[in-house]
């Protein structure tokens, strides 16, 4: 496979003139591997100094590489090979954290994480979730399952399917509100007690869940959606993740693609992407105009850094807080460059500074999740978050 030949056009507005500049602004030395070529193309070897950073007590990669659009969202599953190239080239360039789940696919993320990783193993951070009631053999999906019993079950398959002994990172994905999240933290105790899992995390959870379960059993991680231009996580759940010593990793950091600026009017949306499909508010054409300005902040601050909207969106996350870890994910080579390439993007207090001050003059346009999806479990996957009480949110796979 010729991975150069993959889509490359997406993001190639940076040109060679805005990284001369960025040369001279920055000094020889901040001109590094992530624009050695043009725009952050692929180029075979691509290699990045990721600084390292605690979630809880667990060492990862100050970036992710998120698993599940091989599997779902924005398209067809990548198809197989593909799949597993993608995965080994983001740890070839450095990264040492992947995330994944039960129901992307179902278990084709997993699989493929599983198949790509088997050979490094012990140089990798594996992290997982569970939640739903899926048939092992169907793959259908029937609903939330957080049952203590199933919890055990499942994680034996993840196993399997991930073919390692254990798991770094398991998260509860959505909370299943027939269950009390003590009686979930305590049968993930068990399964760390027996040392098929490392850690626990909770995703899509408000603070009074993150306290109870914390309580029952040490939370190392809450993954919930957070971006640039969705800020709930800073009203309740930051703060308390920062009061406990809980890592944040925020999921959708590029905002569904769209702070990357290369969605406008008329994009040519795949066939089956869950922001055409579903009918994100955010994703109409007469919202992709209106949230232009969001845009326009990245978009200057990349002239000003020779970076990119999207490399300038995750290094905002980076500097939010030291505790914060993102986890982009792409089906594209040149895309997986991009975003790795933001290790050599530092925002100083100065650069946040005006960008937040630019942002206060605007309002972001439309709901982040179609008022279809937050009321059903039509998928059976919970969508969104609640800054208070127990329950997650919204329902839609993420």
């Amino acid at each position: 496979m010729d991975k150069k030949s993959n889509n490359i056009n997406r993001r190639d507005f940076i040109q060679g003139t805005a990284m001369a500049v960025a040369g001279m602004a920055l000094g020889g030395s901040a001109v590094t591997k992530a624009f050695a070529s043009p725009a952050g193309k692929y180029t075979d070897g691509e290699k990045f100094d990721f600084e390292k950073r605690k979630l809880g007590n667990l060492e990862v990669t100050a970036l992710g590489y998120g698993c599940m659009n091989i599997a779902w969202a924005y398209g067809p599953a990548t198809e197989r090979k593909k799949a597993i190239e993608l995965i080994r080239t983001a740890y070839e360039q450095g990264i040492r954290f992947f995330d994944t789940a039960e129901i992307y696919g179902p278990f084709y993320s997993e699989e493929m994480v599983g198949g790509a990783l088997k050979g490094v193993r012990d140089n990798a951070v594996i992290a997982t979730k569970f939640g739903f009631d899926i048939d092992p053999d169907t793959r259908q999906l029937n609903g939330n399952n957080s049952r203590p019993e199933h919890i055990k079950k499942v994680v034996g398959r993840m196993l399997k399917r991930l073919q390692t002994d254990r798991i770094d990172l398991l998260y509860q994905h959505r909370i299943d509100s027939s269950v009390p999240i003590e009686d979930v933290a305590g049968a993930v105790g068990d399964l760390v007690r027996e040392g098929k899992v490392l850690h626990f995390g909770l995703s899509e959870v408000g603070e009074a869940t993150i306290r109870r379960a914390h309580s029952e059993f040490p939370v190392t991680a809450v993954q919930n959606e957070y971006s640039f231009w969705v800020r709930n996580a800073e009203q309740e759940v930051l703060p308390v993740c920062e009061e406990l010593g809980i890592g944040f990793v925020p999921w959708s950091p590029l905002g569904m693609g769209y702070l990357t600026g290369k969605v406008t009017p008329g994009f040519q949306f795949k066939e089956g992407d869950i922001r055409k499909t579903l009918g994100f508010p955010r994703f109409t054409d007469e919202a992709i105009e209106k949230n232009r300005p969001v845009v326009d902040i990245l978009q200057e601050m990349a002239r000003k850094k020779g970076a990119t909207p999207a490399q300038i969106a995750l290094a905002w996350l980076l500097a939010r807080k030291p505790f914060i870890v993102p986890i982009p994910g792409t089906t594209n080579f040149d895309h997986l460059t991009e975003n790795n390439g933001t290790s050599n993007v530092v925002l100083s207090a100065s650069d946040m500074n005006e960008m937040e001050a630019e942002y206060a003059k605007i309002t972001v346009f439309g709901d982040r999740a179609p008022s279809t999806l937050k009321s059903a479990h039509d998928i059976g996957v919970n969508y969104g978050s609640s800054s208070k009480g127990t329950h997650g949110g919204t329902p839609l796979r993420k």
